[in-house]
C-alpha cells in the first residue's frame, strides 16, 4: 500500500476526501512546509482508554500471573476482606 503525502494546504482543501482515505486504511502523511510531517491515523474508543501507561500495567499484570503472583478470591466475604486490606 502506498503512502499518500499531501501538503497542509491540500489537506485543508480536501479534508473530507483525505479523512475518508484514512478511514479506509490508507496511510496519509501531511507535510507542513519543510519543518514537520504528521501521520493521519483513525482511532476508536479503545484507543482513548488504552494509553501506553495502561498497556504497561496490563503487561506487568500478565507477567505476575505467569509467575503465580496472584490472589484468588472465592467468596464475597473474601473479597470484602481483601478490599479492606488495601
Amino acid at each position: 500500500m502506498a503512502i499518500l503525502q499531501v501538503t497542509s494546504r491540500q489537506f485543508r482543501e480536501k479534508q473530507k476526501a483525505i479523512f475518508d482515505l484514512a478511514d479506509k486504511g490508507e496511510k496519509v502523511v501531511i507535510k507542513r512546509e519543510k519543518k514537520q510531517a504528521y501521520v493521519l491515523t483513525p482511532i476508536d474508543d479503545d484507543d482513548w482508554y488504552f494509553t501506553p501507561e495502561m498497556l504497561e500495567k496490563i503487561d506487568r499484570s500478565i507477567q505476575q500471573a505467569k509467575e503465580g503472583k496472584v490472589t484468588t478470591i472465592e467468596t464475597e466475604e473474601g473479597l470484602t476482606q481483601f478490599m479492606n486490606s488495601l
